[in-house]
């Protein structure tokens, strides 16, 4: 099983749009949302980025909602 982050805001639509394409694989994840979560927020900066979604699987990284990337990492 595979370790899912996935940084989000409350205004992103690509984020919204990224859980719920998550749920319907019933694929489990963890969100960190960056609107409300100050430490998510600073660990995202400190990890180079400034723009959500970034979705972690296990330790790549990949940058906005790309569906092809996703399901080759899962």
């Amino acid at each position: 099983m595979k370790n899912i982050t996935v940084y989000t805001s409350n205004t992103c639509p690509y984020c919204h749009s990224v859980k719920d394409y998550l749920t319907e694989k019933n694929v489990s994840f963890t969100e960190k949302n960056v609107s409300t979560d100050v430490d998510a927020r600073k660990e995202l900066i400190a990890k180079g980025f400034m723009g959500v979604p970034v979705i972690y699987v296990d330790e790549e990284a990949i940058v906005g909602f790309d569906k092809a990337k996703l399901d080759e990492l899962l």
